[in-house]
């Protein structure tokens, strides 16, 4: 999920701040390390409530002032608002609590472990972070908050989310939104993401072609070019720092491995497969079916592209991210809208494997040992974890914005759902729903129609059955700071050029030259070492996964 920077002068002020994160963050392991002492404020319940296993303690607790608590985000764009829109105010109703948003970047969450006034509680991204790794030196283990203050946390936290979250000492600090475990998987409710779409109107009038194999797929695209000049046969994913959708979306959607036949790492860019289709966009690019500007625009153009259907076909990974822009072009041209077909196939038999959130997630949230009501805090956890919480951080409240039908569908009231499609900001001012999703999870929005566009729902159809677990990736790369993880940011940035030029190719010779380029390149950048550090790492993962 995050990008993979290269180091210019940007990268260096980054790799400044996360060392003296680290030793920051080191240095406070001294002052106040161990569970229960005085540096954390582990408050008196007595004359408050009695922890019950079966019922979630912002019931029982009986403390009548507000609990303040100040609550930072590290990302600019977080809504600060608390207490104003259905979702937040409810919160505020039901649990007795007034939140102060912070919100920040890297460089300000450092401030707070340089002797700054720490928040109450945390909600960072990166949980290869040295932040989060160190997160016994500053949070407070869930694992005694919950028996300690709120044993009904451990019914709605996912104990095998929990788990993957442990530190070296067995106990967990952060809990993060979406993550989804097997068991997740496994239901069905977790919606794909990806898709290989096309215009239907472009579809039909070609006679509902194939697209499977790479003769077939250069010819299809060619047949768009000379019949519909004015569209971009071929698009993806904006490039940006990373390879857009050509990267490992692709070989995801021709299924390459997720580990070797040891169950080891995987170099999944020199998949023989996966090249095999590389090339073939570098085919279709020079018979010009992919566009140069493809390889500029930055996210808004792409967007802007996919809105006013200007590409005939996409390889588009983030479905519901591009929901909006999909969903004007369905509702303003009827028969001509989006659609996902099976697309590009393996050269070798593989089936797909879709990836969606991992069991690591997305925004991991702790308590701090500075925290004024740790027992309060964790309540507040509780109840954004459980069914109560998330059925209002998605839908809002039953009877004043959705309703249940006789079939158990959660629909939006007319009054919420007429807003949410026609003044989306006003909707996000007043109401908050999907928004607030601290904690939140796939499952939820299974309930409903209303939470996914109708110009997406073919497409998540098309991914039943195609999604594939890619937790024994997750968290692999060497920690940072590490010479290895210096190593793996210059081939990163190596491979994302080498890719993009590979496809604009002018021959196979320069294809081949560039591709062999890059693999001298690994040999002398400590890939071998890289590997170990992942092999160590994916072991690691199947261990707390209980895999063989």
């Amino acid at each position: 999920m995050f990008a993979n920077k290269a180091f210019g002068k940007k990268g260096l002020t980054l790799l400044t701040v996360l060392m003296s994160v680290v030793l920051v963050v080191s240095g406070c392991s001294g002052s106040g390390g161990k569970s229960g002492s005085k540096k954390e404020n582990w408050v008196s319940i007595e004359d408050r409530y009695t922890p019950d296993a079966e019922t979630p303690a912002w019931k029982l607790d009986k403390k009548e002032e507000v609990t303040n608590l100040t609550w930072y985000v590290n990302a600019d764009w977080w809504n600060t608002d608390f207490g104003k829109d259905v979702v937040t105010k409810k919160i505020k109703e039901d649990l007795n609590i007034n939140i102060k948003f912070i919100t920040g970047d890297d460089t300000k969450l450092n401030t707070f472990f340089a002797g700054g006034e720490m928040p109450d509680l945390i909600t960072t991204f990166d949980s290869n972070s040295p932040v989060v790794q160190k997160a016994a030196t500053w949070a407070l283990p869930l694992n005694d908050l919950a028996e300690k203050y709120d044993p009904y946390f451990n019914k709605v936290a996912a104990q095998d989310t929990l788990k993957w979250f442990q530190l070296k000492d067995g106990k967990t600090y952060g809990y993060p939104n979406y993550s989804n475990t097997q068991k997740d998987y496994d239901s069905g409710n977790i919606p794909a993401k990806t898709a290989f779409i096309i215009r239907k109107d472009v579809y039909e009038a070609l006679g509902k072609p194939v697209m499977g194999t790479p003769e077939q797929f250069q010819a299809v695209l060619q047949d768009i070019k000379n019949k519909y000049p004015e569209l971009i046969p071929f698009g993806f994913n904006s490039i940006g720092e990373g390879t857009g959708s050509l990267g490992d979306t692709l070989q995801d959607f021709i299924g390459v491995p997720l580990e070797d036949n040891n169950g080891g790492f995987y170099n999944r860019n020199l998949d023989e497969d996966y090249l095999t289709w590389v090339k073939t966009l570098n085919s279709v690019y020079r018979a010009g079916a992919i566009s140069d500007d493809s390889f500029a625009d930055d996210g808004t153009a792409f967007e802007e592209k996919v809105k006013a259907g200007k590409y005939a076909t996409i390889l588009l990974d983030g479905t519901p991210q591009q929901g909006g822009n999909l969903q004007s072009f369905y509702s303003n041209n009827k028969g001509k809208e989006y659609i996902a077909i099976d697309g590009p196939q393996s050269t070798v038999g593989h089936s797909p494997t879709l990836n969606q959130s991992g069991i690591t997630g997305w925004m991991i949230s702790f308590i701090t040992k500075k925290n004024v009501d740790p027992a309060k805090s964790i309540q507040l956890f509780t109840y954004l974890l459980s069914e109560e919480g998330q059925m209002l951080m998605n839908y809002g409240i039953e009877g004043e914005t959705y309703k249940v039908n006789a079939d158990g569908k959660v629909e939006f009231l007319p009054a919420v759902k007429e807003l949410q499609l026609n003044n989306p900001d006003s909707f996000k001012k007043d109401y908050r729903m999907g928004e607030f999703m601290f904690f939140g999870h796939d499952r939820h929005k299974a309930l409903s129609g209303d939470a996914f566009p109708d110009a997406i729902k073919q497409m998540q159809e098309w991914g039943k059955g195609k999604l594939v677990p890619h937790f024994i990736l997750e968290n692999i790369n060497p920690d940072q700071g590490t010479p290895e993880a210096r190593s793996l940011a210059a081939i990163n940035t190596k491979w994302n050029s080498t890719l993009i030029s590979m496809i604009r190719s002018k021959d196979d010779a320069a294809f081949d030259s560039l591709l062999n380029e890059y693999k001298k390149f690994l040999d002398s950048n400590n890939w071998d070492k890289i590997v170990e550090v992942r092999n160590e790492k994916m072991k690691a993962n199947k261990e707390k996964l209980g895999l063989k």
